[in-house]
């Protein structure tokens, strides 16, 4: 069954709108919790989590509501969730009961555990939050399903992300040492409500690629390319602003995506101002990027880059090659399944050749982690997963017949792919609001509407001669 038959299967259990307000719920509820987990310091405390686990089961609530309304419960059964699937089950193998030593529970006289994994409270963990990430994800493919929504919520992820980006430059500026005045972190540099900097940069990446995919893109009338440049602009700075030189690398490649797929669908465009709109779109990209990097760098925000770079310092990735090539020997160690999500902490302990003063729980490379954690196994999920991103954004891309629609795909793709990049050098999709976050822009890039679909050339022609904006919905 084709992704429009699907869509057309849904629509038959009942009407939108108004006839089933559940569905119009779980919407705002998928919205309000996204927010909120970036507000609680990026959702990354147990409370945190346990918040995000009822808010799910309210969304579960909701979804049943809804089929017994209707008669008929309504899911847009995508090949993307076969991934996270993947990696719940793979969670669910390394708990069960085959390893353990016991000559070393002879030894101490205890009953050690016997599971797969090193940490098993740290993969339960794991497992818990890839399937509250799960029920999000599966809900935001189901019930944001139509332009109007895709649209709305677009806009409402850009007004937050840049109102929290300012918050975070304001806060920077004062010079404070607690977030929101009540909070102070023993071991991180925060940045605006995130306890770790760098992760803020990463959602900044995310939100930022989404403006500039409709901002370079078409589908918008002057006042809205204003609005979406502040906003751009605004959360550009902050990501300098972070120091994270991590996150200035993968913004970088957030723009030049951006600018890229926007110009090569300018130039699949048969209209007579595609030369000068796509000239437009590369000097746009290339004068946003400048702009920012120099603002930020003006206001005092891009010191913190050059640490690591000075004769004082001999390692300037701060630890990370070690920690990598750690990584590496615990997957050589558990090549196919891995030591156990969440385990790197407890497995880098056997191999650390340093003093020990020091607890490493995180690889600060995804991808590698992955590899210890879960092994090849896990790692295949992973690049299944971008894989699928990537080819069922395109598509939309390709065949879209609506100009917002299409800009709003490049944007979330784009964003996207700069977390992707983020990713080698750190861990940002670990911090569940940014997760979150980029689950909806998959849904943003990857969930076809009615009118994704392209027709007849006269029914190109129409659509072309009547485009909506953000304002018309």
């Amino acid at each position: 069954m084709s992704d429009v038959d699907k869509r057309r299967a849904i629509r038959k259990a009942g009407a939108h709108g108004n006839s089933h307000p559940e569905r119009t719920m779980i919407v705002a509820v998928l919205l309000f919790t996204a927010f909120c987990s970036a507000v609680a310091f990026g959702a990354v405390d147990a409370i945190a989590i346990g918040t995000l686990a009822i808010a799910a089961a309210v969304i579960l609530l909701l979804w049943v509501a809804d089929a017994w309304r209707s008669g008929q419960f309504a899911v847009n059964v995508d090949s993307l969730y076969l991934p996270i699937a993947g990696l719940i089950l793979i969670g669910c193998v390394q708990l069960l009961p085959l390893g353990g030593d016991k000559a070393a529970q002879d030894l101490v006289g205890l009953r050690l555990s016997s599971a797969l994994s090193l940490d098993p409270y740290a993969t339960r963990m794991f497992i818990v939050r890839l399937a509250i990430l799960l029920v999000f994800f599966a809900a935001a493919f189901t019930f944001i399903d139509t332009k109007k929504k895709i649209v709305n919520c677009a806009i409402a992820v850009i007004v937050f992300s840049a109102a929290l980006a300012f918050f975070g430059i304001l806060q920077r500026l004062s010079g404070t040492e607690y977030i929101y005045g009540l909070r102070r972190p023993a071991q991180a540099i925060f940045f605006g409500p995130f306890i770790n900097q760098h992760h803020f940069a990463a959602f900044m990446e995310l939100a930022s690629g989404l403006a500039l995919g409709i901002l370079l893109g078409r589908g918008v009338n002057r006042e809205q390319r204003i609005f979406l440049s502040i906003a751009a602009v605004v959360m550009g700075i902050g990501v300098v602003f972070t120091g994270s030189r991590g996150g200035i690398l993968s913004y970088i490649g957030v723009i030049t995506i951006a600018a890229l797929l926007s110009f090569l669908k300018l130039q699949d465009s048969d209209r007579g101002e595609s030369r000068v709109g796509r000239m437009a779109t590369l000097a746009g990209g290339a004068a946003l990027l400048i702009g920012v990097v120099l603002a930020g760098f003006f206001l005092g925000g891009g010191e913190a880059l050059f640490r690591g770079l000075g004769s004082d310092q001999s390692d300037i990735t701060s630890g990370r090659t070690h920690f990598w090539s750690v990584a590496w020997k615990i997957f050589l160690d558990h090549p196919i399944i891995g030591a156990g999500h969440e385990a790197f902490a407890v497995a880098f302990t056997r191999y650390d050749t340093w003093h020990g003063a020091f607890r490493i729980e995180q690889a600060h490379n995804d991808y590698l982690q992955m590899l210890a954690d879960a092994g090849v196994l896990g790692l295949a999920c992973v690049a299944a997963f971008i894989y699928l991103l990537a080819k069922k954004s395109l598509n939309v891309i390709a065949g879209s017949a609506d100009d917002l629609r299409t800009s709003i795909a490049i944007g979330a793709l784009s964003g996207c792919a700069g977390i992707i990049i983020h990713s080698v050098v750190d861990f940002p999709l670990r911090t569940m609001s940014n997760a979150i976050f980029f689950l909806l822009l998959v849904v943003f890039a990857c969930a076809w509407v009615e009118k994704d679909r392209k027709g007849s050339g006269r029914s190109r022609r129409r659509s072309r001669s009547k485009r909506e904006t953000i304002s018309e919905l």
